[in-house]
């Protein structure tokens, strides 16, 4: 029997008739990622044009022999946002932690990474949390009385505006502890026209991607959105430092969802994503602000791309 608007997670549905009521229209990014969505990110990052899984690795690959150093073995690490298991092995083989604890809202992507990770690095615990990590979570009662290293890579911090960053760093501290390492991944600013192509593509992944939001809330929310009728758009909004993907209506559109009917005007656009790039003393600004001192940052030879690790110190009465 096919799943109905009274199914489905009700916060889903709150944030996209908000969303959709909202002028201009967005819908928060988290909502991209169910099953299909995590497939097609995960295609995404295997494209030539989209440099910053590619950079990543690399860099992660090179800085594991210092990284293994300074963090030492017998952690347990919190991934926030797994799903994908390209750079996760990497960091894992390196540190030889006691446990793994992946956090993702794609429950079925996760428990299906989890799967396969475990036949990657058999012996190893693992203890997937389905959860939205952008909200205060649970860990597993195994992981107290371990140091904790908090891992979130692939620049997914970019995905928040400032302040909503700021609050998720702040939630990722309350989460793991004072003491506590996080090793994060930053883009950088670079060219507009290398910023486009990797979120505009000509394979058509991404707006695959950035749809596949309409075919989910039509889904899940009984709607009646015409996907045909609306294009992906990446645009790059440079006094906010960001890239933005839009579904730009190709014409006047009417449409409902959970009951409720909503319209746009041609070229009106549903807000889906954010991608904020960071220059070096930006990114360590927004750690800090976070609750978080960096420690140590590492970047590839073209600086296309930033890994920084960082530590919860105790809280400072003064300078």
């Amino acid at each position: 029997m096919p799943a109905t608007s009274d199914d489905a997670d009700p916060q889903f549905r709150t944030d996209v008739l908000r969303g959709l009521a909202s002028h201009p229209k967005a819908i928060p990014a988290r909502w991209l990622y169910d099953q299909r969505g995590s497939e097609l990110f995960d295609a995404i990052t295997r494209l030539r044009s989209y440099y910053p899984t590619a950079t990543e690795t690399a860099l992660l690959r090179d800085i594991m022999p210092e990284l293994a150093e300074r963090v030492g073995p017998g952690r347990a690490v919190v991934e926030f946002g797994a799903g994908s298991l390209t750079k996760t092995p990497i960091l894992l083989e390196a540190i030889r932690p006691a446990l793994y604890v992946p956090v993702d809202i794609s429950g079925d992507y996760l428990r299906a990474s989890a799967v396969e990770l475990e036949a990657k690095l058999p012996g190893l615990p693992i203890h997937p949390v389905e959860a939205d990590f952008a909200t205060p979570i649970d860990l597993p009662a195994e992981v107290p009385g371990h140091a904790v290293l908090g891992f979130f890579p692939g620049s997914t911090i970019g995905n928040f505006v400032p302040h909503s960053a700021t609050d998720l760093l702040r939630h990722f501290r309350a989460t793991l502890g004072t003491g506590a390492l996080l090793l994060i991944g930053m883009d950088r600013v670079k060219p507009i026209d290398r910023l486009i192509a990797a979120y505009d593509e000509p394979e058509g992944v991404t707006a695959a991607f950035n749809l596949n939001l309409l075919h989910r809330i039509n889904r899940e929310l009984d709607g009646t959105i015409p996907v045909q009728k609306f294009r992906h758009q990446a645009r790059w909004n440079d006094i906010l430092s960001r890239v933005e993907m839009h579904l730009v209506a190709t014409g006047a559109v009417e449409f409902s969802v959970a009951g409720q009917t909503f319209r746009l005007a041609d070229g009106e656009s549903i807000h889906s994503e954010n991608s904020h790039k960071y220059g070096p003393r930006g990114g360590r600004m927004l750690l800090l602000a976070g609750g978080w001192t960096p420690v140590a940052e590492w970047t590839d030879p073209a600086r296309d791309f930033a890994v920084v690790l960082a530590e919860a110190q105790p809280e400072r009465f003064a300078p």
